[in-house]
């Protein structure tokens, strides 16, 4: 998956659960409940976990159940919401090609069963 140029200068992920998957269709940002905060080497695995995400055929739904926000020492940099079921994406920063804006992956690829894991750790029991 391609992921926005300033990616770089991640320091923080904001993990989000999404609550109105449907609100996403046509929004103009990722709404959703803070999940989890990772930081540092984990927020880094996590950036190369979704960059090594292989592209898909999307099958249409869009109701993303998790999200992104990226975030530098100052800025929110980019989001993410993540469709597990249709394989699809939608990033959302400044920007943006066009191109990357709307985005497949193979939700059933070993990265992404891996994103999924980490996302669905950060429930409570």
């Amino acid at each position: 998956m391609l992921l926005p140029p300033v990616h770089g200068k991640t320091e923080l992920i904001e993990v989000v659960r999404i609550t109105d998957p449907a609100r996403h269709l046509g929004s103009e940002d990722l709404a959703g409940d803070t999940a989890a905060i990772w930081e540092g080497g984990r927020a880094r695995q996590v950036l190369s976990l979704i960059a090594e995400l292989p592209g898909s055929e999307l099958y249409r739904c869009f109701f993303p159940g998790w999200g992104i926000r990226a975030h530098s020492s100052t800025d929110q940099l980019f989001e993410i919401a993540f469709c597990f079921r249709c394989h699809g994406a939608r990033v959302w920063g400044p920007d943006l090609p066009a191109g990357q804006q709307r985005q497949t992956f193979d939700a059933d690829s070993p990265a992404a069963l891996e994103l999924l894991r980490r996302f669905r750790s950060c429930l409570p029991d």
